[in-house]
C-alpha cells in the first residue's frame, strides 16, 4: 500500500513496523492518555510559567512515542487492534475506496471532535476548568467512536482485500 500522501503518517512516522506495534491494545488505550496530559501541561503555565514547556513536550513526546513502545499484539482479533487496522484502511482509503457510510461516518465524527477540540483550547486559553473537561471528555468520545466505526470498516473490508485479510491473526 501507498500511503505516502497521508499528512497523519508522515508527522508520525508510522511504517510498517509501527503499525504493528500500534495494533497492541495497550499502546491503544494508554494513547487516550495523551489530550489530558497535553491539557495538563498547557494548564500548568499558570504555575510553572514558562517551565510548563517540559510537561508539554513530555505529552507530545508520549504521543509520538506511543504507538513505538509496545511489543506486536499476540493477535489482532480484539477490538483495539481492529480500530487500528480500520485507521490504516482509513488512511489507504485514496487507493482503495470505502463505503460512502462509513465516509460520512467518518466525516460527521471528525467535525465533532473538531468542536470538541475548540471547547478545549477555549477551556485551556482562558483557563475555565468546565469546558477543558467538557471538549476533553467529548473528544474522547467522539475518538472512541470514530475507532468503533473503524473496526466496523475494518471488518466490511478486508472480505474483499487480501492485504487486509493479512493483518488478521
Amino acid at each position: 500500500m501507498d500511503r505516502k500522501d497521508s499528512i497523519a503518517e508522515r508527522m508520525m512516522s508510522m511504517d510498517e513496523a509501527i503499525w504493528q506495534r500500534h495494533a497492541n491494545p495497550l499502546s491503544v488505550y494508554t494513547r487516550y492518555l495523551g489530550l489530558p496530559l497535553l491539557a495538563m501541561g498547557i494548564w500548568s503555565r499558570v504555575w510553572l510559567g514558562w517551565w510548563a514547556l517540559l510537561p508539554i513536550a513530555a505529552a507530545i513526546i508520549w504521543i509520538w512515542a506511543n504507538p513505538r513502545i509496545f511489543p506486536k499484539p499476540r493477535s489482532t482479533n480484539n477490538w483495539a487492534s481492529k480500530a487500528v487496522l480500520g485507521e490504516r484502511v482509513w488512511l489507504n482509503r485514496k487507493q482503495i475506496s470505502v463505503p460512502s457510510g462509513h465516509r460520512r461516518a467518518a466525516l460527521l465524527l471528525s467535525i465533532l471532535n473538531g468542536l470538541a477540540s475548540l471547547l478545549v483550547i477555549y477551556g485551556l486559553a482562558m483557563l475555565q476548568v468546565w469546558p477543558a473537561l467538557a471538549g476533553i471528555a467529548c473528544v474522547i468520545l467522539a475518538k472512541t467512536w470514530f475507532l468503533d466505526r473503524m473496526v466496523w470498516l475494518f471488518e466490511d473490508m478486508k472480505g474483499t482485500n487480501a492485504t487486509y485479510r493479512s493483518w488478521c491473526y
